[in-house]
């Protein structure tokens, strides 16, 4: 007999295209109090399937990744109880300063939702902002992915 968690998880591919193409990060970490610290961010996800986000380098959620690593994720879809969609990443996340990558990922992210440039790839690929000198990225490797799709039900 199959349990309903089963029958409304997401095949593997499906989740990982669920991640890449959502729109809304919900970012968890661990608060100096021991909290939760949550925020939402735009980011992609990379080849490696890796989450990728660019912060201010002394925001509150740098302090505290470079405290205690440990980061869930959330992006999820769906307003009716039978639309909700979602995919849940635990991982370990590092914090990453250097400006031309923080460029390069700030470009990517500004590619995905519509934000980037007139410029040409080739011309921004060889600029790098000032914001980028003050950013630093957030890359979280995933340790367990949970998925689901009310759709299924």
């Amino acid at each position: 007999m199959t349990s309903q968690r089963d029958r409304i998880q997401m095949p593997a591919g499906e989740a990982r295209r669920f991640l890449e193409e959502g729109r809304h990060l919900q970012v968890a970490s661990i608060g100096p109090s021991g909290a939760p610290h949550l925020v939402a961010m735009w980011y992609v996800v990379d080849d490696q399937g890796r989450v990728l986000f660019t912060t201010y380098g002394r925001s509150q959620k740098v302090q505290n990744v470079r405290r205690d690593p440990r980061v869930t994720l959330l992006v999820e879809a769906g307003e009716a109880y039978n639309e909700q969609r979602g995919v849940m990443v635990e991982g370990r996340a590092e914090v990453l300063s250097e400006p031309a990558f923080t460029a390069q990922v700030m470009r990517q992210v500004g590619a995905k939702y519509g934000s980037g440039s007139g410029a040409s790839r080739e011309a921004q690929s060889e600029i790098i902002p000032p914001a980028a000198h003050k950013r630093a990225v957030v890359r979280v490797t995933p340790e367990r992915m949970r998925s689901w799709d009310h759709r299924r039900l």
